[in-house]
């Protein structure tokens, strides 16, 4: 199983980060140990002083491909979650400026959270599903897929052109605008369509 992720996919996003907006999916990945297992603590890693949420949609694939046509991308994925992008923004501006990859930054132990799935049925809008993130009780970060600059299928079959898509992969969608540090204590919730999907405490 592998994590896919996609960067700068909500334009006022990549604008608050003073990023350009791009023309096609920006992609990193981050490896299996990333994953939060279910019922574990998140600890504030030690190796950083500015950790930043990011809350995003995230597809769960559910057939083998590569060389995938978008026209055939639905095929491909079967359910849907919020997830958090875990960010070591410190880490990370230091390794742009020296022009370094940044995987310690994004792809560190427990730096992916995902939420409760929701199978996608022939019903769900995927161009309109909406999402939001509180922080401490307060809506920090509002979503709604038909805000991404790249679609769900778009993704699928650019990801695929360079990568395998093997069954239990995980997609990470992007974040949209709202992005913010959080510390030890806080208490953070991700929901989809109004139903809270997932719950953490930053210990």
């Amino acid at each position: 199983m592998k994590i896919i992720c996609i960067g700068r996919n909500y334009a006022e996003h990549a604008k608050e980060l003073g990023n350009e907006i791009p023309d096609e999916p920006v992609i990193f990945m981050k490896p299996k140990s990333a994953v939060l297992q279910p019922n574990n603590p998140f600890y504030y890693p030690e190796f950083t002083n500015e950790l930043h949420y990011e809350c995003e949609l995230v597809l769960r694939v559910s057939k083998n491909g590569r060389y995938i046509q978008e026209r055939n991308a639905g095929n491909y994925y079967n359910a849907i979650t919020v997830g958090i992008d875990f960010t070591a923004r410190d880490i990370q501006e230091n390794c742009k400026k020296k022009g370094l990859p940044w995987e310690k930054a994004k792809s560190f132990d427990n730096s992916a959270v995902v939420g409760k799935w929701v199978d996608l049925t022939p019903e769900i809008n995927k161009k309109n599903i909406s999402f939001h993130f509180n922080k401490n009780g307060e809506t920090v970060q509002k979503g709604n897929s038909e805000n991404m600059i790249f679609s769900f299928n778009s993704i699928i079959a650019h990801v695929s052109k360079y990568f395998s898509i093997n069954i239990g992969d995980l997609i990470f969608t992007g974040t949209p605008a709202g992005v913010g540090e959080t510390i030890v204590g806080d208490k953070l919730e991700a929901f989809l369509e109004g139903s809270s999907l997932l719950q953490l405490e930053i210990k």
